[in-house]
């Protein structure tokens, strides 16, 4: 049976590969909500997961200088996304997942 994948209402390209995972946005039954933030994915090795980082920077009058900061997200990877470090990502905020991951990878920027 092929399943087709849904509109989620976010501007991202559709994955090709089909998966049978129910946390999947596109062939699952899973919401997204919230924000959507770019990132550079650190560590797949969770299983399902993977950690996402995204830096950004705040100027510090007093130095005169830019200070880079940066936050870790967890998000749930679908079957039908495949990423490796160093991939440049796009998740979406769902509900909890699990303890810590209540993210979710939508869409793999870079080809």
């Amino acid at each position: 049976m092929i399943k087709v994948a849904r509109n989620i209402g976010l501007d991202v390209k559709l994955p090709e590969q089909e998966c049978n995972d129910q946390k999947c946005p596109f062939h699952g039954t899973l919401s997204i909500r919230g924000q959507i933030i770019g990132g550079i994915v650190e560590s797949p090795a969770m299983n399902g997961s993977a950690v996402i980082k995204r830096t950004h920077q705040r100027y510090l009058p007093k130095y005169e200088r830019k200070l880079t900061l940066f936050s870790k997200y967890h998000a749930h990877v679908p079957e039908c996304i495949q990423v490796k470090p160093g991939d440049t990502v796009k998740i979406a905020e769902c509900r909890k997942l699990a303890k810590t991951v209540s993210f979710v990878v939508v869409e793999k920027v870079n080809p």
